[in-house]
């Protein structure tokens, strides 16, 4: 293997580490050593590919703004269908990747870490700001697909839906995912 192969190789193997100590400990209970004795390493290792916690904190991060990166914007897609394919979008990113879950997990943290720069928790929070997704659910209950109700609280039962599931599959990745429809008929107007 190469070295720089190896290098990049150890990287992962840190970043992966950290993630699932960040998710099982929490950020503030993991120390450099945990993380540098979970990949078998010496602590004096770790910092030749990052100086801190923090830094590693902040790269788990970006990784989780790229891999996560998908257009919450609305177009001319029926609300319904939008709802459909985020939440499609989402279980199956995490079905397919226990980090992919583990990030997203990781991510909804940082959105309320007051120690993350300011600009940083800018970027997290972009990614599905319950005040957006409630002007689509307010579009769906005009367009008659989407059940009457507080829009706000329709987005925040959608978000906390996606959020439980995600955080049941990282407890016990032998569980049962409900059905994305299952999750979208929390919002579908039924009364057709």
């Amino acid at each position: 293997m190469k070295r720089v192969e190896q290098k990049e190789e150890r990287r992962e193997n840190i970043l992966k580490a950290a993630l699932n100590l960040f998710i099982e400990k929490g950020y503030a209970a993991t120390r450099t050593i945990d993380i540098a004795k979970s990949v078998g390493m010496s602590e004096g290792l770790l910092f030749h590919y990052f100086e801190s916690k923090e830094k590693v904190y902040y790269a788990l991060i970006e990784i989780g703004l790229s891999n996560m990166n998908m257009s919450f914007e609305f177009d001319d897609t029926k609300p319904i269908v939008f709802f459909e394919n985020v939440a499609s979008f989402i279980i199956d990113n995490c079905k397919n990747s226990s980090m992919a879950a583990k990030l997203f997990i990781l991510m909804n943290y940082a959105e309320y870490d007051q120690s993350l720069d300011i600009n940083l928790r800018s970027r997290i929070a972009g990614k599905h700001e319950l005040e957006e997704t409630a002007k689509i659910v307010e579009r769906g209950q005009n367009d008659g697909s989407i059940r009457g109700g507080d829009p706000l609280a329709l987005s925040l039962l959608f978000w906390t839906t996606i959020n439980g599931v995600i955080i049941n599959m990282v407890r016990n990745p032998e569980i049962v995912v409900p059905d994305v429809e299952w999750i979208v008929d929390i919002l579908r107007n039924n009364r057709g």
